[in-house]
């Protein structure tokens, strides 16, 4: 789930595989209307899915030439995208 406030968006719930395409169409629209800051820290389950979909907004929000970071990143997420080798392209706000 989704909600705004603001110039932010908060992310609440469980980010999976099995939620993360209504999430990225969702938070798309978000971004569109001037989204700036992505908040994870009511989420409560994730997996892999939470890490392609903050990469997916990051290049919309690129792509116009808008700015956008992540605030309360779960330590897991941090963990996963380490692995990965891409923890530096996720900007703190």
């Amino acid at each position: 789930m989704i909600r705004r406030e603001g110039p932010r968006m908060i992310v609440s719930g469980p980010v999976t595989l099995a939620n993360a395409g209504s999430l990225l169409e969702e938070g798309r629209r978000h971004l569109a209307d001037g989204v700036q800051t992505v908040d994870l820290g009511e989420v409560s389950e994730m997996d892999s899915a939470l890490l392609a979909l903050l990469l997916a907004w990051l290049r919309d929000a690129r792509l116009r030439e808008r700015p956008l970071g992540f605030s309360n990143l779960p330590e897991s997420l941090r963990t996963i995208a380490r692995l990965y080798g891409v923890d530096s392209l996720l900007p703190a706000s």
